[in-house]
């Protein structure tokens, strides 16, 4: 949050003083254009052409002349190149002949007062401003005025300084701003948390202890019927029942740690840790845990995938109960198959319509069993998978299956070789 903070609000500062450098450059462009400009069109008016002469004695009165940094005027005859007359203070504040030659050429195009930036042969950049002076019809001469763009440019960075010092200061005073707010604004939410993460806590101790206690209880009173049996009694008799409830007991255990580690996820109090597994050896495993495993069947394949066994086991049992309760009545065969990164549930039922196959994945879309297949929704179960595919950054979706019945597909990236 603070970072956040802290980059908004540098982004807006960076943005205004961008705006703000370059308002000002303009600005000291165009006053400093209006003044050297102003100055070489005032001058220009104060000397005049007599018969071909060109009368440059208003120049040592006039106060444009006397407040000019540099100060020329150019005269040519047609076609020739022009001359430098009354350079103030002298030849080496004047840019190179080359340019000048520019800057009289540029008078007669444009035939009237053009705006140059140039350096002086002496050093150091000035902007000059170049005014006619018509002689008839025809410009005769052009009074040139030059001032330095080091002052206005030393005012420039100037600013450019203290808007970064300042934009800096800014920033660092809204991270501290920020940091505060943003501190006592996820406090609630950190306690909440914290609240949270402690009641799965006593959650996880209280439910697992009474099934620990169950397990031990069944343990043992499977080992007393045994031994108390006679031996014309049934062998499938009581240990049978001890056997069946051992993995009742196992089943709840694994749904229980599988339900706490799921809100621990979506709480963020704890990030999925992704291990190598055989996928199809935990599909088979899963499948056999099952109470009515016996119309499943499993074709799989030696498969190698990174997840989380808790949760993948978790997505294949309600991809087989999914199958199991809408895919056709009790009973009805549901086929598995174990592929290399996919895992493939296909029950004989109805199917979903393809306008409700994507529907059926969202949480809290309920629907009963009619025993037919044609069921509204599916409850959480097809929600909770795709929720686990995406933590593996898989897909899951339903398709037709090949002959009638519904297919539901959970994909999973393979592992780089």
């Amino acid at each position: 949050m603070t970072l956040l903070f802290a980059s908004t609000t540098a982004a807006c500062l960076v943005v205004l003083a961008v705006v703000a450098v370059r308002i000002d450059s303009e600005s000291r462009r165009s006053g400093l254009d209006h003044e050297v400009g102003s100055r070489a069109v005032g001058l220009s008016r104060a000397v005049w052409f007599d018969t071909g002469v060109l009368h440059l004695e208003p120049l040592g009165e006039d106060e444009l002349a006397q407040g000019a940094q540099v100060l020329a005027v150019l005269q040519a005859a047609p076609g020739k190149t022009p001359k430098v007359r009354n350079v103030v203070p002298g030849r080496s504040s004047l840019p190179e002949r080359d340019r000048l030659d520019e800057v009289w050429r540029s008078v007669l195009d444009e035939q009237g007062t053009v705006l140059v930036s140039a350096p002086a042969a002496g050093g150091g950049r000035l902007r000059w401003a170049a005014a006619p002076v018509w002689d008839g019809d025809r410009i005769g001469a052009a009074v040139l005025v030059g001032t330095e763009l080091a002052r206005s440019e030393r005012d420039h960075d100037l600013l450019v300084r203290w808007l970064a010092l300042g934009c800096t200061a800014l920033v660092c005073c809204a991270a501290a701003v920020g940091h505060l707010l943003s501190g006592r604004a996820m406090r609630p939410a950190l306690r909440g948390l914290a609240q949270q993460e402690q009641f799965l806590a006593e959650a996880a101790h209280e439910l697992r202890t009474p099934l620990a206690t169950l397990r031990l209880v069944v343990e043992r009173g499977g080992s007393s019927g045994s031994s108390g049996s006679s031996s014309t009694s049934s062998t499938s008799g009581p240990s049978g029942s001890s056997d069946e409830a051992l993995r009742l007991v196992d089943r709840l255990s694994r749904l229980v740690t599988g339900l706490l580690a799921r809100a621990r996820l979506e709480a963020g109090a704890q990030r999925v840790e992704l291990v190598p597994l055989r996928l199809d050896q935990l599909v088979e495993t899963t499948v056999e845990e099952l109470p009515d495993h016996e119309s499943v069947t499993v074709s799989s394949e030696p498969v190698v995938v990174l997840g989380d066994p808790d949760l993948l086991a978790q997505a294949v049992r309600n991809l087989v109960e999914n199958a199991q309760r809408h895919g056709g009545p009790a009973g009805s065969p549901v086929e598995v198959t174990v592929a290399p990164g996919l895992v493939t549930v296909r029950d004989h039922g109805a199917g979903v319509p393809p306008a409700d196959r994507e529907r059926v994945f969202a949480r809290g879309v309920t629907g009963a069993a009619t025993g037919t297949g044609a069921a509204s929704g599916t409850g959480a179960g097809l929600a909770i998978v795709r929720w686990v595919a995406g933590l593996h950054h898989g897909t899951a979706h339903l398709a037709d299956a090949p002959g009638g019945g519904l297919l539901a597909e959970l994909r999973l990236p393979m592992p780089p070789a």
